[in-house]
């Protein structure tokens, strides 16, 4: 009965769900029956008033949707009106007295809340749920403080005396492992710190004043380490027991310089660092708190540990003054660095457990895989090797009829195609007089004249074949020497189908009889939206293919929100876009035996291309320097590495559409 009534009253609406455990849960005594009367409060507004809260969805979305900028980057906006580190520091240089900060405006941790360290602690402590408990202790000291001296302010002993009869930690032990890990992942902001840098050669009093548990001792220690020394003092609310948050840490302060009352406190937060301040009598330099921003622009639909620490890590980049980027590169940091990051050690891993001996980035969706993956492991040895779905169909041509007529002419029989383009595209172009004496009133290929054009080139085939033989022998011989004596090797690419590292194996193993299996890693597979929707599937259930973000087996449902027809494809592969040409297919040098390579046009736009590669290997260096320890954090799920890409696509129309507008960018061309 009780397990009912429990269900009827708070799981019927999440928003009743969460408020309820929010305000109930660890509460004991009289505040336990103020959370059941708060209940029926909840019940009666959402079921009597029908009002439930101002903005809330009543139900969790299966897809969150953000709306981030697109007339500019959000570096760009976020630091347009803020002013320059010179700037920063000759507006501070009128003050005697500095006061500085310091978590979120002197130091930095890599995750978008302070609170996603705890994870890390729970890895140590062996605790189930730390996270969780680690807070709550924390809140529980307070209270207790509060009740025996009147104040909240605690130290970390006192929060580990009250762990350390819930958990098998002793509290020296848990606080060594605490600080070990503030002091492992905090890292200096680089704005502050060059402002603070200048301060201290222009001979400026400097004085550090925080609200924290941590002890003065260790804080100095950790200001140290990042570059922060020479400041005066460092006044800390537990070592006073007054805070900024209640304003007296302030009178501490001016207390201690009576000959002045030219002082001003830098921070970020707008209530302890602005409102306070000033009310104790100091100016104030509002640092905006980087993460300010992270509920209207990050994805939070993400796992909890690789989601804080994606967060974390753009959010210091892209708020922290220091640089205004260009979209192309927030394109790549933002929604690329993840994705490639995951995507390198998904084909690490595979490797590994697949004894693959060696590893084939294709052209040129490869080009910044190879780069990444370089970054990342770069003790291994890869290729990164010419290939192209254009290579392929040539080459496949004499086994492959029908995908070859598909791919060369019915997927371009809508009229914008020239017959004498498609000929050239083919290399058959010396065809070209005899078809237009059969067909000598068309210009385009259409669906009208599309089956005649198959026809002649059909009654021509031995010519057809001619020409593609010749380059299957120069593409052999390319390979023969790419492989060497490699038995196992693995064919990395976007995807979608697959058909690049299928035809490759075919060819390799059949055709050239090369002693190496090909498998094809991919990024996603073709969704349902995709016409051949089971293309690959006999290839991915029997491990031909592997794929990384989605299939018909996994992610099902990014498997059906995946949509080519309204350019998601198109967003992928331009976060893997090259500034190189296409490859058009190889030829053979008849008097040399030197294998020729054969490229098209240049996107336009390189420039750009080389940004968003420049941003996807930033975010991968930087991901890299703070969590080279933590290998599990770069096992990010394909699931985690599409969420930032998803939640971007709620403002598709306008964000990714005007990116797509700075490239001429054709998909998969022929």
């Amino acid at each position: 009965m009780r397990a009912k009534i429990y269900h009827f009253l708070v799981n019927r609406k999440p928003g009743i769900r969460q408020r309820y455990h929010r305000f109930h849960d660890g509460t004991t005594g009289m505040k336990k029956v103020v959370s059941w009367v708060y209940l029926l409060g909840l019940n009666f507004c959402y079921y009597v008033l029908f009002c439930g809260f101002l903005g809330e969805q009543t139900e969790i979305p299966v897809y969150e949707e953000k709306k981030p900028p697109c007339a500019e980057s959000e570096s760009v906006l976020a630091n347009r009106d803020r002013k320059s580190v010179s700037e920063t520091v000759s507006f501070l240089m009128q003050y005697e007295v500095i006061s500085f900060d310091i978590f979120d405006t002197l130091i930095f941790r890599p995750f978008s809340e302070p609170t996603d360290l705890f994870f890390f602690l729970g890895e140590k402590t062996g605790i189930l749920d730390f996270k969780r408990l680690r807070m709550q202790a924390e809140a529980d000291a307070r209270t207790q403080k509060y009740k025996e001296e009147k104040h909240y302010e605690i130290t970390l002993s006192d929060i580990w005396s009250w762990l350390e009869n819930e958990i098998g930690v002793t509290k020296e032990q848990g606080m060594q492992m605490e600080q070990a890990l503030e002091m492992e992942f905090c890292y200096a902001n680089p704005f502050m710190q060059q402002v603070f840098t200048q301060l201290r050669e222009h001979g400026k009093r400097i004085v550090i004043t925080s609200d924290m548990y941590l002890s003065k001792a260790f804080l100095s220690e950790l200001l140290q380490k990042n570059g922060y020394g020479g400041y005066e003092e460092l006044y800390v609310s537990c070592e006073y027991e007054k805070s900024k948050a209640e304003g007296s840490l302030y009178e501490v302060v001016k207390r201690a310089y009576p000959d002045t009352d030219s002082m001003i406190h830098v921070g970020d937060n707008p209530v302890s660092d602005v409102k306070n301040a000033k009310k104790h009598g100091f100016e104030v330099f509002y640092y905006p708190n980087v993460n300010r921003n992270a509920l209207l622009y990050r994805s939070y639909d993400m796992s909890a540990v690789v989601g804080g620490a994606y967060r974390g890590i753009v959010n210091n980049k892209l708020y922290n003054g220091t640089e205004q980027l260009p979209m192309e590169y927030e394109y790549g940091y933002i929604y690329g660095g993840l994705f490639v990051l995951g995507y390198c050690n998904f084909i690490h891993t595979y490797a590994r457990e697949h004894g693959i001996d060696k590893l084939l980035f294709l052209s040129r969706d490869g080009d910044i895989l190879r780069q990444a993956y370089a970054v990342l492991f770069p003790e291994e040895k890869t290729e990164y090797v010419y290939w192209s779905r254009a290579a392929a169909t040539k080459l496949m041509a004499r086994y492959n009829r029908y995908d070859f007529f598909r791919r060369y002419l019915y997927h371009k029989a809508d009229g914008t195609y020239t017959i004498e383009q498609i000929l050239k595209s083919m290399r058959l172009e010396f065809l070209l007089d005899r078809l237009l004496q059969q067909l000598p009133h068309e210009i385009y290929l259409t669906s009208g004249n599309v089956r005649q054009v198959k026809r002649f080139l059909e009654a021509n085939w031995q010519e057809v074949t001619a020409v593609y033989d010749r380059e299957s022998k120069a593409a052999e011989l390319y390979y023969k020497k790419v492989l060497g004596d490699s038995r196992n090797a693995l064919a990395v690419d976007i995807g979608w189908a697959g058909s690049g590292a299928i035809a490759l194996d075919y060819l390799v193993q059949n055709v050239w009889k090369l002693p190496c299996s090909i498998t094809g890693a991919v990024a996603g597979t073709n969704s349902v939206h995709n016409f051949e929707v089971d293309a690959s599937e006999i290839f991915l259930q029997n491990g031909k293919l592997a794929a990384y973000l989605y299939a018909q087996s996994f992610n099902r449902d990014l498997w059906k929100k995946h949509d080519p027809n309204t350019d998601d494809n198109i967003f992928f592969e331009l976060l893997l876009a090259s500034p190189t040409p296409q490859f058009l297919g190889f030829e053979l040098d008849e008097v040399s035996g030197e294998v020729l390579y054969l490229f098209g046009k240049m996107d336009a736009n390189p420039e750009g291309m080389k940004e968003i590669q420049s941003g996807i290997l930033d975010f991968v260096r930087d991901y890299q320097k703070h969590f080279s320890g933590y290998q599990y954090l770069f096992c990010a799920s394909g699931r985690d590495a599409y969420a930032p890409i998803l939640a971007a696509s709620g403002n598709k129309k306008a964000y990714l559409k005007a990116l797509k507008k700075k490239f001429e960018f054709e998909a998969n061309v022929l």
